[in-house]
């Protein structure tokens, strides 16, 4: 399956099984442990979702 319209921020590293939603933002050096929801801004290290994007 593949993520539509996916941002990675610089550095953001993304480790592997962890899968990514649609919509879904990922902010500069953040550490993706975990799968992450469609249509959300996730940050930090572990990542974690920060807000819910309205589409």
């Amino acid at each position: 399956m593949e993520a539509r319209n996916v941002w990675l921020g610089g550095g953001a590293i993304v480790l592997p099984g962890a899968t990514i939603g649609d919509e879904t933002v990922v902010g500069a050096g953040a550490v993706v442990t975990r799968d992450l929801p469609a249509d959300v801004v996730a940050v930090g290290n572990p990542a974690r979702v920060v807000r819910t994007l309205q589409t």
